[in-house]
């Protein structure tokens, strides 16, 4: 029963988290894109630091290496990720949004290996980072003759964001301060909205209240904050603990369906044989950097089923 009940979570979080590039579609109608994305977590990070007392008794960061852990939180997993996503996704589609996404894992996987050369990448792994590039280049349908078409520069954003997010990662891990990890998460979305706040006004973003108020935007930011951010990473603390990292990163390649699914449905958004094929060729590049750890994921669940 517990098997079936954290696959439910597990599809649960991976509709949540692919539903969101949807989401960010609909909203960028009315929001310019980087006070979206501060506004999103405004809201998220405060009831994600009201969880936080909750269940910590001290959720203050304490020391430099904690505050050194949540300023790379909220420059690089939030601020930079989000500003990178939002401005990219003003011209592609949500599910191709959310494919390119899906390559975070493997350029995880080929920072920590670049940050530790004495670890490095095999030549199977090296080769699977360049299928997962390859991917994200052939959705991207770069034009030789024209490198700053649209949608190229719009992948090219997107694809930032995801090597913000894998490079964020990698130096969280690096560090060695201890911080549970919901108050990391609380105050790197409070610092990251500080931070979007300061680009958007930098960018001069324009600050019109009157077509934030209408439904589908309010509806747009409230299933961001509150499902997405809030509902989403409380799941996602829960499935950590359950089935660990590796497990966990296999969201990312379930996301991208339902963003597809939902992106046609409320959207009108279609997705092409090329797109398929570029989610196919990343996915490939993901197995083949994840191979070892894959294999002792299944190993276990095969040794779990058979008790």
């Amino acid at each position: 029963m517990s098997r079936y009940r954290n696959l439910g979570l597990f599809l649960v979080l991976a509709a949540v988290w692919g539903t969101a590039f949807v989401a960010i579609s609909a909203g960028l109608e009315y929001f310019p894109p980087v006070l979206y994305a501060a506004l999103r977590y405004d809201i998220a990070g405060i009831i994600m630091l009201a969880y936080a007392a909750y269940v910590l008794d001290d959720v203050v960061p304490r020391g430099r290496e904690q505050w050194l852990l949540v300023t790379i939180g909220s420059v690089l997993l939030i601020a930079a990720y989000h500003a990178f996503l939002f401005i990219g996704q003003q011209h592609t589609t949500a599910a191709a949004a959310a494919i390119v996404v899906s390559l975070s894992p493997v350029l995880t996987t080929g920072f920590a290996r670049l940050l530790v050369p004495s670890d490095a990448l095999s030549p199977l792994g090296l080769v699977g980072v360049a299928i997962g590039l390859v991917g994200v280049a052939v959705i991207a349908q770069p034009d030789p003759n024209d490198l700053l078409a649209t949608n190229a520069v719009a992948i090219a954003l997107v694809f930032f964001a995801a090597a913000s997010f894998a490079l964020g990662s990698v130096l969280t891990r690096r560090l060695e301060a201890e911080m549970p990890i919901e108050s990391m998460e609380a105050w790197s979305m409070l610092g990251g909205a500080v931070l979007m706040h300061l680009l958007s006004l930098a960018l001069r973003e324009p600050i019109e209240p009157r077509t934030w108020v209408q439904p589908e935007a309010l509806g747009a930011l409230a299933y961001l904050a509150l499902v997405s951010s809030a509902l989403g990473f409380l799941l996602y603390f829960v499935l950590l603990e359950r089935l660990g990292a590796v497990e966990i990163n296999m969201v990312s390649y379930v996301a991208p369906i339902f963003a597809a699914v939902f992106g046609w449905l409320y959207l009108g958004e279609v997705i092409d044989a090329t797109t398929v094929f570029g989610f196919a060729l990343i996915a490939v590049g993901f197995v083949l950097v994840k191979r070892r750890a894959l294999r002792e994921e299944f190993g276990h669940l095969q040794a779990l089923a058979q008790r």
